[in-house]
């Protein structure tokens, strides 16, 4: 008898316009509290209309690059965000095993041995 498979969803994400099932991808949505502001929704359980993001990088950047959070997310104005260049930059840290992360703003004294 054969395995039942399991339906994965998939989305789009607004930064490499790639179709991904959704355990590869972010979920990003407005905070309620302050309207403009996103924030990372890894959980995928916070309410409101939300956009997909591969968590790299270069596809946070190319959604920048591209505008796409206003268009993805339906908003009017501009929108703050620093929390989700922070959230993918942690998940690099962490997928390349270093313990610490350069959170943006924060300064890093390198010194040479």
């Amino acid at each position: 008898m054969a395995a039942a498979r399991r339906h994965t969803p998939c989305r789009t994400c607004v930064g490499t316009r790639q179709k991904l099932p959704t355990d590869q991808l972010l979920r990003v949505v407005v905070d309620p509290d302050s309207p403009g502001r996103l924030i990372p929704d890894p959980r995928r359980r916070l309410p409101g209309r939300g956009a997909w993001l591969r968590p790299t990088l270069q596809a946070f950047e190319l959604a920048e690059k591209r505008r796409a959070w206003r268009r993805a997310l339906r908003l009017p104005g501009g929108v703050d965000t620093s929390e989700i260049r922070a959230y993918v930059i942690h998940q690099a840290a962490e997928e390349s095993g270093k313990e610490s992360f350069l959170i943006p703003g924060e300064y890093v004294r390198k010194t040479e041995h």
